[in-house]
């Protein structure tokens, strides 16, 4: 059916760029309606990004197009096909198992468009043995963490909206299904071009490659090898967003080349955790089992990453030197962007030679005494460097409190050394710091009442995550340790 109700009328018609490559990318179908759907979530700033309102949801056809009930004007909906190394094993064919491209809309600041899709939108030809939909657990937590990661400044697709439904289906236990829309200029990924690679129809790559040069990348169609710029360009914002993760302390969890953006974006959120008591070797999806995507891991998996895509793209680039000099600046990106982001949460203005010592002691601190990420770096912010008797806030997150004492001499020796002032260190500190996370316990909360169609707390956690960086004091209870019960919480690939 085709929207023509006032409100969604207010909507531009939708196109479908990914429609326009061959027929063999993609499956066209329709969406599998979901019964009596009612509202979530609903995020104002995503909308705001393709010209929406909230009044739009004063429609009941808004919320069937967004459940995949009814089809908007324009738009051509289909499930893209891909495939992917998963855990560091070649999986073959995959694709969009449960996903489905509704099509795009121009931006409301008139920088390209935006692709929207359904996340648990019925079965398509790439669901192999699932059930195409996913459940409001899931739902919730990618709709929230979308827009927390955008809050607080990383590359990540965006959330729209959450519906959910009373239809059952079955995963550990019977939950019930809901629909995330998401948002972002693209959802091509390495696995993209892996399929064409492994598939051998190069062919096929090549229209891939060009379609995202052309759209995504126009400025790098004039270099001398477009191909070989493009894989530069790739690794340099893969890099550089893994630095941005390991920063806060995100963990994403399954970091599959079929879950890596060709845009650099934070892309799928299943099993992804904010780190609490820190460990570097902390796993956040228990179905990781050898830890591959732990903390640790993640600069290194994103590197490996864009060497599987490097491997796909070399029969456009053209050799192997050339494929191997594009990927060879992925290191010094993350570690020049690790640094500038680290010098940043601890306040230094300029760096120096042994900064490196300093900043290897606190994390030896934060790892013996398994501190709080979140808390320790946001109440150092508060150390004022003339009175160590003030640190005891920040003391009181950590065991060793001989060892933290010692590195909290150095801290203020160096911050000395650069005339650091409390009070403009302190505004920058807590402008890069967050107060607020989304912490699982948090995302439970919400959940565990939502599956009571009480969404308020979906609401007023989402309202609380779009400013992590404020004070709000209303909310102070938001940025305390996880309670005792929240250390049984465990998610998955299922998640």
């Amino acid at each position: 059916m085709t929207i023509t109700s006032d409100a969604t009328a207010a909507l531009p018609s939708f196109g479908n760029r990914f429609a326009d490559l061959p027929p063999a990318f993609y499956t066209r179908l329709q969406p599998t309606p979901l019964p009596a759907p009612y509202l979530v979530g609903f995020s104002d700033e995503a909308a705001a990004t393709i010209g929406m309102s909230r009044a739009m949801l004063d429609d009941p056809a808004f919320l069937d197009v967004f459940t995949g009930n009814r089809i908007a004007d324009g738009s051509l909906p289909l499930a893209a096909v891909y495939s992917g190394h998963q855990f560091g094993v070649w999986a073959g064919q995959l694709g969009d198992g449960r996903a489905i491209s509704l099509g795009d809309l121009p931006a409301a600041d008139g920088q390209g468009r935006i692709e929207l899709q359904l996340k648990g939108a019925g079965q398509t030809p790439y669901s192999r043995m699932g059930d195409g939909r996913a459940v409001l657990r899931s739902s919730i937590r990618e709709f929230l963490c979308s827009e927390a990661m955008a809050a607080l400044g990383i590359p990540t697709t965006r959330a729209l909206v959450v519906t959910g439904s009373d239809q059952r289906v079955m995963r550990e236990t019977v939950e019930t299904a809901a629909v995330v829309t998401r948002m972002a200029p693209s959802f091509i990924r390495f696995g993209s071009f892996e399929h064409w690679y492994y598939n051998q129809r190069f062919d096929e790559l090549k229209v891939l490659a060009d379609a995202v040069l052309e759209q995504f990348y126009p400025e790098l169609l004039q270099q001398e090898n477009p191909y070989k710029a493009l894989l530069t360009e790739v690794t340099r914002r893969t890099a550089e967003l893994m630095a941005q993760w390991q920063a806060v302390g995100f963990m994403h969890g399954v970091m599959n080349t079929d879950n890596m953006s060709i845009l650099g974006l934070t892309l799928d959120y299943g099993p992804f955790g904010f780190m609490e008591a820190f460990d570097a070797r902390h796993i956040c999806n228990h179905t990781d089992q050898q830890g591959r995507y732990s903390y640790q891991m993640q600069p290194r998996i994103g590197q490996w990453n864009c060497f599987a895509l490097g491997q796909a793209m070399l029969p456009l680039i053209g050799s192997v030197e050339d494929t191997e000099a594009a990927l060879a600046g992925y290191e010094a990106v993350f570690e020049a962007k690790q640094e500038a982001l680290l010098h940043a949460k601890l306040g230094l203005a300029t760096f120096q030679p042994d900064d490196d010592k300093l900043i290897d002691a606190m994390f030896a601190i934060l790892q013996n005494s398994h501190v709080d990420f979140t808390l320790f770096f946001r109440r150092l912010g508060e150390l004022q460097i003339g009175n160590p008797a003030g640190d005891e806030p920040l003391r009181d997150l950590i065991i060793d409190r001989p060892a933290f004492d010692a590195w909290a001499a150095q801290y203020r020796q160096r911050l000395r050394a650069e005339n650091s002032d409390d009070a403009s260190r302190r505004l920058a500190m807590h402008a890069v710091n967050p107060k607020y996370v989304l912490r699982n316990y948090l995302a439970q909360v919400a959940i565990d009442r939502a599956l009571q169609k009480d969404f308020s707390e979906v609401e007023k956690l989402q309202a609380i995550l779009r400013r992590p960086f404020d004070e709000q004091p209303e909310h102070e209870k938001y940025a305390d340790l996880p309670p005792d019960w929240a250390s049984h919480l465990e998610v998955s690939c299922s998640s």
